[in-house]
């Protein structure tokens, strides 16, 4: 007589979820190019560094730029000169005149005239030098935002056409925008859950949103669901939404996101309640139908249908019906199994790919279906 493994199924509190691929992006993300026209003279950042807002990172020659609000001042001084001369000049034609026939008035006409184009003549050329100094401070490329730099994209020597060559870019680091689409099915399931009460509305910054990384067990990174297109794409049948993740720099280290990641997404669609799980191996499938093998107290194999939901990290899988939790579930030597044999049982935990959580979060757990369009849940 055979004998084999059996455990009791484990009753553990889960979440529903859906899961989707996503993608990084920043939150900010600035192409830099030049304002004026010139040869680059600087480029003081070091390529791939992270940089602050305001930090030089390119500078074209000024010289130019320079010589021209010289020039432009030069130009103000000299007609605050003349000016001077014609509010003089008036001035005196007007004491002058106060003795009949000295001073036509032609005269005084002509240095009102004079005063008035003077003055004209300086508010122009102040306002040229404006434009010359902010020229000349546009020759100092920097960084408008915090974030990473990218490489240099023109080197020393070279010329930059205005508002035209590209010489780097910036893109924020922290925070960091997840976008994945979300099939019209989840969509309706989301929105009955905040219509009855289950999930938050994104716009109150609670509803949460999970990320897994390359190589990572699970999705450990928490966000926040902070914008949901307003249109379904008709082509596809998905809507984007988008999370905000922290993307903090430890110390002495690196961050972990960067913009064009593909991330593993997880959206939890209730809340917590508890669920029987075995492990999934244990599941076996017969023209599509679920069904695991119990040992009845005689310790006759029975093979018992289940409705299954989803995949744990641990391996465990939900068992949405069919069982109860004093159930003997076979859990190895299904090879030998058969319906109504009579075996030996031998009592042992159930089997799992890691610790499981004293409690679960929608990171780690799930009961919800097993696959939807545009997304799957595991």
């Amino acid at each position: 007589m055979p004998v084999i493994p059996i455990s009791q199924p484990v009753q553990r509190t889960v979440t529903d979820y859906v899961d989707f691929t996503g993608r990084v992006n920043a939150v900010e993300s600035v192409d830099i190019r030049a304002r004026v026209s010139g040869y680059l003279v600087r480029m003081p950042f070091k390529e791939g560094a992270e940089v602050k807002k305001g930090d030089l990172l390119f500078e074209v020659d000024p010289r130019p730029y320079q010589a021209q609000l010289d020039q432009a001042e030069g130009q103000v001084n000299l007609y605050k000169a003349q000016l001077a001369l014609a509010k003089a000049t008036h001035a005196r034609d007007r004491e002058v005149a106060k003795t009949p026939g000295a001073v036509s008035l032609q005269q005084l006409d002509q240095d009102r005239a004079a005063v008035d184009e003077a003055d004209a003549a300086v508010k122009a050329y102040q306002a040229s030098m404006e434009v010359y100094r902010l020229n000349l401070s546009f020759t100092k490329v920097t960084s408008p935002i915090d974030g990473q730099v990218s490489r240099y994209y023109l080197t020393n020597g070279n010329l930059a056409a205005q508002d035209q060559t590209l010489l780097t870019t910036v893109v924020s680091m922290d925070p960091m925008y997840v976008y994945f689409d979300v099939d019209e099915g989840t969509l309706l399931r989301a929105r009955r859950a905040i219509n009855e009460g289950k999930l938050k509305r994104y716009q109150e910054g609670k509803l949460p949103v999970f990320i897994g990384l390359q190589g990572e067990t699970g999705t450990p990174h928490e966000g926040r669901v902070n914008f949901v297109n307003n249109q379904v794409n008709p082509n596809t049948g998905s809507i984007s939404v988008r999370g905000e993740f922290p993307n903090p720099k430890p110390p002495n280290g690196i961050r972990l996101l960067s913009p064009g990641m593909f991330v593993r997404v997880r959206l939890p669609l209730g809340q917590p309640q508890p669920a029987l799980l075995v492990i999934d191996r244990a599941i076996g499938s017969d023209q599509g139908l679920k069904y695991v093998y119990v040992v009845s107290a005689e310790n006759v194999i029975e093979q018992r249908r289940v409705a299954t939901g989803d995949l744990q990290n641990d391996g465990l899988r939900v068992i949405v019906e069919g069982l109860k939790p004093d159930d003997r579930v076979v859990v190895g030597g299904l090879q030998q199994a058969r319906p109504r044999m009579k075996v030996q049982t031998q009592q042992i935990p159930m089997p799992t790919f890691g610790a499981a959580p004293a409690a679960a979060s929608p990171t780690e757990a799930g009961s919800g279906p097993k696959s939807m369009p545009g997304g799957t849940a595991k």
